[in-house]
């Protein structure tokens, strides 16, 4: 495996995973979906004029559009709306980790058909490892209280946005280019969840240092940074393969929580990260 090979999916599972450290940060200071609508806001003020001024090559198709927003609309709108609407509903932020978690070993039943690639036992092996790991991480966090058919719908509703997404992606519209492509995705996401915002939120922000950190990471670090590496993963890589990172998430992210907010990381948690560890190299074994 070369340098790069390595050195981009590892920067990519460590940005992604401060993504839930941004929204703890900042949900206490706005509700979900206008907190979401400032975030797509700002990525549309900060990559439109990116892409005018160096001249960034549009599609030129209108289906290629249409698969591009479609793609936005499920791994921005759909996963993002779902992840943080679940957690506002009262859904512990173990439990919408383990659902989304489960991200990878749907995208690998589904892989086959849908794209042609072939999942080995060998990578079986490793997702169900992967999932026992994110298991064992987030097994503290776990807690029925809140838990309703509501908030449960919202986590399904993340798991299919961003594994159907990323399947659709990979089919429909896998080559774009990243800057004009980012404006098409994240405002047909605004598209949908600034209505949704205005008519059932009161879209009040209180603008905190807090708030602004939180708004501002999410932005550069998230929407900018972190996508891109997954569009460029998603590219370059089987989407199995790809997915089976997403494993890795919460591991890093209870690090960071323990490093930032003190919070108890237990010997489950590390064996749990140990396990997680494995299950993706097994997963992105070569065969």
């Amino acid at each position: 495996m070369t340098p790069a090979a390595f050195t981009v999916p590892a920067l990519f599972v460590l940005l992604w995973s401060t993504g839930f450290i941004g929204a703890r940060l900042g949900l206490p200071h706005a509700e979900p979906l206008t907190f979401l609508t400032l975030r797509y806001l700002a990525v549309i003020a900060l990559m439109l004029p990116l892409a005018l001024v160096l001249r960034a090559p549009w599609p030129t198709a209108i289906t290629e559009v249409r698969h591009i927003a479609i793609a936005g609309l499920l791994m921005q709108g759909a996963y993002l709306g779902g992840v943080f609407c679940a957690v506002h509903a009262g859904m512990s932020a173990g439990v919408v980790a383990l659902i989304v978690g489960m991200q990878p070993l749907l995208t690998a039943a589904v892989a086959g058909r849908l794209l042609g690639e072939r999942v080995t036992r060998l990578q079986w092996c490793g997702l169900a490892l992967g999932l026992a790991g994110v298991t064992l991480v987030v097994w503290q966090k776990m807690s029925l209280h809140g838990l309703s058919a509501g908030s449960l719908l919202l986590g399904l509703g993340a798991l299919a946005g961003i594994t159907l997404g990323t399947l659709y992606q990979k089919r429909y519209c896998p080559a774009f280019d990243l800057r004009t492509g980012s404006v098409i995705q994240f405002a047909a996401a605004l598209a949908v969840t600034l209505p949704l915002a205005f008519s059932i939120e009161t879209m009040q922000v209180q603008w905190t240092g807090e708030f602004l950190f939180a708004l501002g990471w999410l932005v550069l670090v998230l929407s900018v940074g972190a996508t891109t590496m997954l569009f460029r993963l998603i590219r370059r890589g089987a989407a199995t393969r790809v997915t089976s990172l997403f494993y890795l998430t919460p591991a890093v992210t209870a690090v960071m929580a323990w490093l930032m907010f003190g919070e108890t990381l237990s010997m489950m948690a590390i064996c749990g990260m140990v396990i997680a560890v494995t299950g993706v190299a097994l997963a992105n074994r070569e065969t």
